[in-house]
């Protein structure tokens, strides 16, 4: 049994991969005056952490650099491998969205707070260009951005089930105790994902209820087996190799790992809804890690 839940879930990453599947955080966002921001840090300093990571990717459809360095360390850390690190790394793909051809447009759909860690899961429309994706912001505790992680795929058209990547569930339950969400989500991850106890797989589900935004999945627990069971005849092997953050607040927890998906180093993002102590609702977002000699810094993915 842990060999075949291995290779079923090797098979249903593998898919999406290969379909560029992307998806996971929406709290009612709350609309920016980018004009406001401009006028300096007496307006920045009364937002949340929240509020300034949903800025900053707000002033890439204005180019307004203003948020940016009013947030942003100078030397902050950037995992993002395609941008430089720091300040001036920013400065600098801002400043290519605004050139490019186009309209840049950023459409927030969930947002997650926990301690000193805002994750923001938005569809980006670079010109026409949508790309889904996770943004992981940590901030220290004087309120400015000393790192970032994310991952991004581009958007498809909605699975069999009627879901697109970024629908569903929006607003987070804070009577949701965040700790437990963690526990259970970890777990999960653990004893399915990692393959340690398999055959635990029905009990993390409320029945058959189970909402699926991978692009190439169904709804149901027994529609996921299902794929499972015939994605795994690609034969493509997959493995979590180690998870690096569960973020999480009230009934959402977003889980950031790499491991290896048909012979590429991989970043998996997966997004869960809990409720009532079982595992409800899923996004994800999975991408390609760029090999070290690509990348234009030297911090990593992770």
């Amino acid at each position: 049994m842990k060999k075949t839940m291995k290779t079923w879930i090797a098979g249903l990453t593998a898919v999406a991969l290969l379909g560029a599947v992307g998806t996971v955080y929406y709290v009612n966002q709350k609309k920016i005056n980018q004009q406001q921001i401009s006028k300096g840090n007496s307006e920045v300093s009364k937002m949340t952490n929240t509020e300034k990571a949903v800025a900053l990717l707000k002033s890439f459809e204005t180019g307004d650099t203003s948020i940016a360095k009013e947030v942003l360390n100078k030397d902050y850390i950037q995992h993002n491998q395609t941008v430089a690190t720091g300040l001036d790394g920013f400065l600098q793909i801002m400043e290519g969205a605004q050139n490019g051809q186009g309209t840049t447009t950023v459409e927030i759909k969930r947002q997650i707070e926990d301690g000193n860690t805002v994750v923001l899961h938005s569809v980006y429309d670079f010109g026409g260009q949508k790309m889904v994706g996770f943004d992981v912001f940590k901030f220290d505790d004087n309120g400015k951005i000393t790192e970032h992680w994310d991952n991004l795929s581009p958007v498809r058209e909605a699975n069999r089930s009627g879901h697109t990547q970024v629908d569903g569930v929006t607003s987070i339950d804070t009577n949701v105790n965040s700790e437990q969400t963690k526990k259970l989500v970890s777990t999960y991850i653990d004893d399915i994902i990692y393959g340690k106890n398999p055959d635990k797989l029905d009990s993390y589900f409320d029945g058959d209820n189970y909402i699926q935004h991978n692009a190439d999945m169904v709804d149901t627990v027994s529609g996921f087996k299902a794929s499972l069971e015939q994605m795994a005849q690609y034969g493509i092997n997959m493995d979590y190799k180690q998870t690096h953050q569960v973020i999480a607040q009230g009934d959402f927890a977003l889980v950031i790992s790499e491991g290896n998906l048909a012979g590429k180093d991989t970043a998996f993002y997966d997004l869960y809804r809990v409720q009532n102590g079982k595992i409800a609702e899923h996004w994800d977002v999975i991408a390609d890690i760029l090999p070290a000699a690509d990348a234009k810094n030297t911090n990593e993915k992770f």
